[in-house]
């Protein structure tokens, strides 16, 4: 034990969502034999969507990261962990700044979205003191986030973002991508020429996500469908009321969450992604890596990095071109969607990078 690496992963909450997934993940899956980990998550254990095993989890029990601060000190000092990952932009500007009170601790920020395309969509969350300073702030990243060792870029558009929108040194940027978790296995074959062609999206229910204007565009089809929509959020009544509009009930199945993902993946025949911005989107990830193609929107974070055109599938500019390819034909090979997205984010080469670079902060 003494000669392992003490690492501790913090966490708001273990809600249903792509960093809680990845956090989560990571944490359980690192060298046992390197590495002594231990999560802490901010949040209840009641409110947890995660099964966390082989590794010790600490909940802080508090509603707010802002409320964390005294136990956290105290954990920090009594444990003395030697690096210390966090994830979400509040709680990593938080942690830059109890980082003053740690010189002898490596603090990593996971970063989850890009600015360019995301602050239009923002509205200040009167609940979080910390989130209201992120969202007044115009360069949010330049106090809290440059106090931190190391900041964790998921794609390249994320990098650049980072490095011309704040002030943090481009030698604390390191891209690490999302991995595919242990979950999604490749579908036994495709189902594309049913009666009915399945869509399916996950996300959360947010204006960014673009869920509205997939709907304005499956109302347009003149063919039989179904959407599955997995995901809650705030804009989740004001979805379903363009829905009602429409007249698309009958075409539309709603799983508010799931630890099924897989399954609804596979028995999928496209994934649609709406979104003006992301991080790098695990669950588009995730659809390839059953085989399951996709249509999506350019858009910054990432995704022109996981969508090889014709390949796993397409990248639209507009709403009149997703609606072109809703209507056109293509032959998809499962096996060559995987195979895409595992040479870049299987489980093996993930962790390895967070292993190399947790090794390497500390020579």
């Amino acid at each position: 034990m003494k000669n392992k690496v003490k690492v501790f992963f913090i966490i708001p909450t273990l809600f249903a969502g792509g960093a809680e997934r990845v956090m989560s993940f990571v944490s359980q899956n690192l060298d046992k034999e390197k590495f002594d980990v231990t999560l802490i998550v901010i949040g209840y254990e009641k409110d947890g969507k995660y099964d966390i095993s082989g590794i010790t989890v600490k909940y802080l029990n508090k509603k707010r990261v802002l409320n964390s601060f005294f136990s956290l000190n105290k954990l920090l000092r009594e444990e003395k962990p030697k690096i210390v990952v966090s994830a979400i932009s509040h709680l990593n500007i938080f942690m830059g700044f109890i980082s003053v009170l740690f010189p002898k601790i490596k603090f990593i920020g996971r970063h989850t979205i890009v600015t360019i395309a995301d602050e239009k969509f923002k509205t200040e969350n009167k609940k979080s003191f910390l989130k209201n300073i992120e969202y007044k702030i115009r360069k949010p990243f330049s106090f809290g986030y440059k106090l931190l060792d190391i900041i964790i870029c998921q794609s390249t558009d994320m990098y650049n973002d980072m490095k011309d929108k704040s002030n943090v040194p481009e030698h604390k940027l390191k891209i690490i991508n999302n991995p595919i978790t242990d979950n999604f296995k490749l579908k036994s074959k495709n189902t594309e020429g049913a009666d009915v062609i399945k869509y399916i999206t996950v996300a959360r229910i947010s204006k960014n996500k673009g869920h509205k204007r997939i709907i304005m565009a499956l109302a347009k089809l003149n063919f039989p469908y179904q959407y599955t929509i997995i995901g809650d959020g705030a804009e989740k009544n004001n979805l379903f009321n363009l829905i009602d509009e429409l007249d698309l009930q009958d075409k539309v199945i709603y799983i508010p969450f799931t630890t099924e993902v897989s399954k609804y993946l596979s028995s999928s025949d496209v994934y649609l992604m709406g979104s003006y911005s992301e991080g790098l989107p695990n669950s588009l990830i995730e659809s390839c890596s059953v085989g399951t193609p996709a249509i999506a929107f350019k858009a910054p974070g990432g995704l022109n990095e996981i969508i090889e055109e014709g390949v796993n599938g397409f990248l639209v500019n507009s709403e009149a071109e997703f609606l072109e390819k809703l209507n056109g034909s293509q032959e998809w090979d499962p096996i060559e969607i995987r195979e895409s997205v595992y040479k870049k984010y299987n489980k093996d080469k993930i962790i390895d990078d967070y292993e190399s670079m947790f090794l390497e902060i500390l020579n």
